[in-house]
Order: C-alpha cells, then structure tokens, then sequence
C-alpha cells in the first residue's frame, strides 16, 4: 500500500460509479425484481402465509432486503471480469497507484451502489404499509448489519469476476445466493417447514440475519441471532476475503 491508496482508491470509486450513474440499468433492475417479489407475496400470498406479525410485509422485508443484496453483487463480479478480461486492470497496474486500489474500487462501488437499491425498497415498503417502531439506534444497527453482509457477499463476488472464465460464469454465482432466503424464515416461520429442510434452514446464515434484523425492527429482543449473524458475516468476509486477493494477485503477477 503505497501514501496514496485512498486518493487511488477514490478515483477508481469514482470511476465505477459514473458507469453505474451513467446506465442506471444496474440499479433499476436491482430493485425491481426485490420490488416485484415483495409486492407478490404480500398482495397475493400474504393472505394465506401464517406469520407472528398483523403486517406481512413486516416480517417479509428483511429477507427482501437481503435477496437485493444478493442480486446487486452479481454486477460487482461482472464489471471485474469485464476488467479483467479488457486488460484494463494491467493497465491500471501499470501505472503508478496502488495496485489493490482498483479492487477496493470495485468493493466500494458495490456497497453504495447497494445501499442505494435497499432505501429504494424500503421507501416502496413503507407506501405499502411497512411501520418500525424501532428508535435510532437499531436502524443503525440494521445498517450495519446489513453493511457487513453486502462486504461479504461483495468479497465472495469478486472471487468469482477474477476466477470466471465467462461473463455468464462470473454472473451466475449468484443465483444459489438469492435462493437462499427461500429456504430459511425470511417468509414463512421455520416451524411449519419438514423437518431435514427446516434443520438446514434454522442452520444457515440467512435465517440469524433475517431474525436478527426483523427483532431490531420491532423492538423485540434479539438473543443470540445477532452473534450468530454477525459470526456468519465476518467469517463469510473474512474467508472471501482472503482468497479475493490471493486470485487478484495471481491475475497481477
């Protein structure tokens, strides 16, 4: 890291967000199919889904946000292999700047770009009748909660841009990643799940986040979901992290 790795890693920020400002194609599309969904299940299968909530789309809007997430970092993966397969990302490393800079850009990109698509949601949420009588201090803890699982995701996104061998390769990760929240309590109650599939769903990173974002939204307690969650996500960061740089080295060498 050389003196000037933030100024670097500005400019490449700046340089990924005015591709996304300038087709908000990437953010639109991001949105609506969150949009569409939760629109779906609250005015079509709402009715009929037993929750412990009067308001679905109070107990569904956390999983919403966390497929957006996983639908958003597809394009973070995309964009680098983009780069990577343009050349661009050696003639970045040929210049003088820091080097890991053009990763962080992407990395960054990723995180405001997302945010951007979770406010839209939420905004749609509350016209549809989302209430929170959460105070300000667990909104921030959502946020970063939410935060740490977009890095995440990101990290394990840029994995795949830099090791993907084609554009529907480095794209197509994440499908297993929106399916997740399916299978987990971001729409039903695990409790009315067979079991094998409800031990699989109490058990993986979707459901703590999802339990520990909709306690904090209703002023509930969260127990031990919020370690639990918090355990997944830096351990998820952690891990992609790691071996996104170790690929990205290996790409620079």
């Amino acid at each position: 890291m050389n003196n000037y790795f933030f100024s670097d890693m500005s400019v490449m920020l700046g340089r990924s967000m005015r591709h996304i400002f300038r087709s908000m194609d990437t953010i639109i599309t991001v949105c609506i199919t969150p949009i569409a969904m939760m629109l779906l299940f609250v005015y079509v299968f709402g009715g009929a889904i037993q929750t412990d909530t009067d308001n679905y789309v109070n107990y569904l809007l956390p999983g919403i946000l966390l497929i957006a997430i996983a639908s958003g970092i597809s394009y973070t993966a995309y964009r680098l292999f983009l780069d990577k397969q343009r050349g661009i990302i050696e003639r970045f490393h040929s210049m003088p700047i820091a080097r890991s800079a053009v990763l962080w850009g992407h990395v960054l990109t990723s995180l405001v770009s997302n945010v951007i698509s979770l406010v839209v949601i939420i905004l749609v949420a509350l016209i549809m009748g989302f209430r929170s009588s959460a105070g300000v201090l667990p909104w921030l803890a959502v946020t970063g909660i939410l935060v740490l699982f977009t890095l995440a995701l990101t990290w394990v996104a840029a994995i795949a841009g830099l090791s993907a061998k084609s554009v529907e390769g480095a794209s197509a990760f994440s499908y297993p990643l929106i399916f997740l929240p399916f299978i987990s309590s971001a729409f039903v109650p695990t409790e009315t799940m067979p079991s094998a599939v409800r031990a699989f769903a109490e058990n993986q990173p979707v459901t703590s986040i999802v339990e520990t974002i909709r306690a904090l939204l209703s002023s509930q307690p969260v127990g031990n979901d919020i370690w639990v969650a918090l355990g997944w996500c830096l351990g998820i960061l952690i891990v992609a992290y790691l071996f996104a740089v170790r690929a990205y080295k290996r790409k620079a060498a």
